[in-house]
């Protein structure tokens, strides 16, 4: 993957798969703007002192006026990659709306936004680019999102919205992609799950591995697609 002389946009950066994704596209030569919400967040990622890492403080990206702002400061954008969210387990009868309204801001209305600015910042550049969102295993597998349908809802909400992005935009020279992640390997969810079988989920080195393809300039030809990046689980 050739990344050089390029700049990417990584929402969720700071985070596991995040941090996974940013070292592959700094191998690569990517220049990562990383906006983060939370400080500590930031004062504990590994690449905060790396001379290809930008960390751009935000209040929220689900604000359309401070996303157009973090965009339009990113000179020559070409990819997008849109890996913040949130999740949340509950089933409906103690779901309020506004539980629905949060998953929905933090899953939804971010990679709309993101994806509006990074569209905009690109058709200005007329040198087209790559936009790469996250759903999730329920966005494709209705059922599995049982005890979750919030969540699930908003993953796919995601999912539709990529496909038909992909379509307004292809003759733009942007392709636009989503991962949908099943359960991943990260020490949260070993802590959490730990009767699992850790060794089917996939590695977060590998699920980047993915992302940093559909966003690279070797994607000529992917739109439209909801990759399952499931491992053996």
């Amino acid at each position: 993957m050739d990344y050089r002389d390029r700049h990417v946009v990584i929402t969720g950066g700071t985070g596991a798969l995040g941090t996974a994704v940013v070292a592959a596209l700094i191998e690569s030569g990517a220049s990562c703007h990383i906006p983060f919400i939370v400080a500590a967040e930031a004062e504990r990622f590994s690449f905060r002192d790396h001379q290809k890492v930008k960390l751009l403080p935000v209040m929220t990206l689900a604000d359309e006026a401070e996303v157009a702002r973090l965009y339009d400061g990113v000179p020559q954008l070409w990819a997008s990659i849109h890996l913040a969210g949130g999740f949340a387990m509950a089933p409906l009868r103690e779901t309020r709306k506004s539980d629905l309204m949060q998953q929905l801001e933090m899953n939804f209305i971010s990679a709309f936004l993101c994806c509006r600015a990074a569209v905009n910042t690109m058709t200005r550049g007329r040198m087209g680019g790559r936009i790469v969102n996250t759903a999730a295993r329920p966005a494709l597998e209705w059922r599995t999102g049982a005890g979750m349908t919030a969540y699930a809802a908003s993953k796919a909400a995601v999912a539709a919205f990529t496909a038909a992005l992909a379509e307004e935009v292809a003759n733009t020279g942007i392709l636009v992609n989503a991962i949908a992640p099943s359960i991943m390997n990260t020490p949260a969810n070993r802590a959490a799950m730990p009767e699992a079988d850790h060794a089917a989920w996939p590695k977060v080195e590998e699920v980047a591995a993915t992302i940093v393809f559909l966003a690279g300039p070797a994607n000529k030809v992917t739109r439209g697609a909801i990759v399952p990046v499931y491992g053996r689980s």
